[in-house]
């Protein structure tokens, strides 16, 4: 069988993307970086075919995921030109997460690759040692291993030696390479852009505490010591993520931090009190994936105006269906914010009412909880369910229904410009 001459890379993302956040971040933590993952498939490939001197074949991305199931960046990479991606198991240890069969996938693909005389050159991004065995064997097969390394944070090695003394050739990708395609995150500690501020919830939040609701700092014997075990250090984060905790008179009202449902509850007081106080006649509920949970003296959660409203599956066809999921497979990254948009989306072209668009925004922040609870199983089909125990964690779910609420409020402001010239 004749050999054919060209080049095919084998990715090691754990490797690559931390010892990427070490260099650029100080830590190897993944979640410390935002990776332009088209430009860096880009940047391997031109890289590899001037290092080689061969065209590409293919590049796979090895990668761990929990139970194997793709994460947004998995979907977006698979569905690129020349890019195969297998996954390994993503598995929690002693705090950690380790990954699983990633190793073992990569020495069974470059084996099998030398021996099937599938290429002339074989590019390893890789540092684990345990890829030896491998490299031997592809060299034996007649094909030349060029091993990548990116450069270390402390200057030091972070490929094991047995790899670099084997290895055909060798290259360090620099910090210069790196930044094509990696940035370090800043720590704003905001996850996705929030929806623009609403007048409602900033009456909700400037709204004075009542007297009966003692607020987290005078919760004890009237002398200011916090209570133990008191959640009010979690408040202002609820702040920040509204918009209003940055000095805006909505929240320097008082240095109590923002009033909980409990406390919001009480607002529900005395005759004439929603007069004195903008919040008072809020429908109070609190949300749960079974729904809204009622508080006494608040709507049903099925009024007839919530119950009109209609579901994306009743409004999907099955020819729907099927484009709705080619869609997800090919273009959909899965990005939360990105699911919450394209969901609702899909919702609003399908309507046969425009109407229902402003009747759902006006009902802000609460999203109906027959759609709520179809927006987030379809958030699951992206493995956003990954890593919680089935559940959704509580950021993603934010950015989740801040998407859907963005792309709610852009055609609600669509169709109130013709009424507004």
């Amino acid at each position: 069988m004749e050999r054919v001459d060209r080049c095919v890379v084998l990715v090691d993302a754990g490797y690559l993307l931390g010892a990427a956040a070490s260099l650029l971040a100080g830590e190897p933590a993944r979640s410390r970086i935002t990776v332009d993952h088209a430009a860096l498939i880009q940047a391997l490939r031109d890289r590899a075919e001037a290092d080689t001197e061969r065209p590409l074949l293919r590049i796979y991305w090895f990668d761990g995921a929990p139970d194997r199931v793709p994460q947004p960046e998995h979907r977006r990479l698979r569905v690129m030109p020349r890019v195969t991606v297998r996954l390994g198991a993503l598995t929690r240890s002693d705090g950690r997460w380790a990954q699983k069969g990633v190793d073992a996938a990569m020495h069974a693909e470059l084996t099998e690759l030398a021996r099937n005389r599938a290429c002339s050159d074989v590019v390893l991004v890789t540092g684990d040692g345990d890829l030896l065995p491998g490299l031997m064997s592809a060299k034996e097969h007649g094909v030349a291993v060029h091993l990548w390394a990116v450069q270390a944070a402390d200057g030091d090695y972070n490929q094991s030696e047995d790899l670099v003394a084997e290895a055909d050739e060798r290259r360090v990708l620099d910090r210069a390479w790196i930044t094509q395609a990696v940035r370090a995150k800043e720590l704003s500690g905001v996850c996705a852009p929030p929806p623009a501020p609403r007048p409602e919830i900033a009456a909700i939040l400037s709204a004075p505490l009542p007297e009966s609701a003692p607020s987290a700092g005078d919760r004890a014997d009237g002398t200011g010591t916090p209570v133990p075990g008191d959640n009010g250090a979690a408040r202002p984060a609820a702040a920040a993520a509204s918009g209003t905790g940055n000095g805006t008179p909505a929240a320097h009202h008082h240095a109590k931090g923002v009033p909980t449902p409990k406390d919001l509850a009480g607002l529900r007081g005395p005759a004439g009190q929603a007069e004195r106080h903008p919040a008072a006649g809020a429908t109070l509920r609190w949300s749960s994936d079974r729904g809204w949970i009622e508080r006494p003296g608040s709507v049903p959660a099925e009024s007839p105006e919530v119950a009109a409203l209609p579901t994306l599956a009743q409004l999907t066809s099955a020819e729907q269906r099927w484009a709705d999921r080619e869609e997800d497979i090919t273009t959909v990254g899965g990005d939360p914010f990105e699911v919450g948009q394209v969901f609702a989306r899909r919702w609003m072209e399908r309507l046969p009412d425009p109407a229902h668009v402003e009747k759902l925004s006006g009902m802000y922040p609460r999203v109906p909880h027959r759609i709520d609870g179809e927006l987030l199983r379809y958030a699951a089909r992206f493995g956003l369910l990954a890593h919680k125990d089935d559940q959704i964690d509580e950021h993603d779910r934010y950015a989740i229904r801040a998407g859907f609420w963005r792309e709610i409020d852009v055609r609600a402001a669509t169709e109130r410009a013709p009424a507004g010239d």
